[in-house]
């Protein structure tokens, strides 16, 4: 009986490693290549290159993704409020080329808010990182 399982397991053991060995000459063409998998993305700015990016930049348009965009917000911002729809509304009519910064008072929509645009094909978006907080707590200017 030990004969048996001894041989059993030899036999288990050589079939397993012969399977996990395979053959390289061909690709491998049911796993997407890096470039398929890879996805827009947008870069966070500090406070200090978003104030840059606006000083230097004429055409940047600032977005302003929230709810409070009456209690305050970036000078020159447009509201395009995520959780109405309206950002969705407003992505057919902007342009992709165009540099974008998006900002909101909390960190989860204004992620979301630059994903969308990145998702719809835009290649410079930008995201203000801590938001319209980290704006404020810089001393930078807002408009009411």
């Amino acid at each position: 009986m030990k004969k048996i399982l001894m041989i059993s397991l030899i036999i288990l053991t050589v079939l397993l490693v012969s399977c996990s060995q395979t053959d390289n000459t061909q690709p491998d063409t049911t796993t997407p290549t890096n470039t398929e998998t890879q996805q827009a993305t947008y870069m966070d700015v500090s406070p200090a290159e978003a104030k840059a990016l606006i000083d230097n930049n004429p055409n940047l348009i600032v977005i302003d993704v929230s709810p409070s965009y009456a209690n305050g917000h970036l000078p020159g911002a447009v509201n395009y409020y995520l959780g109405s729809g309206a950002l969705d509304q407003a992505i057919p009519n902007l342009d992709p080329e165009a540099d974008y910064l998006v900002y909101c008072h909390v960190d989860s929509v204004a992620i979301a808010g630059a994903q969308k645009l990145t998702n719809a094909g835009f290649k410079n978006v930008y995201r203000l990182e801590g938001n319209y907080a980290a704006w404020v707590d810089a001393g930078y200017p807002i408009e009411k």
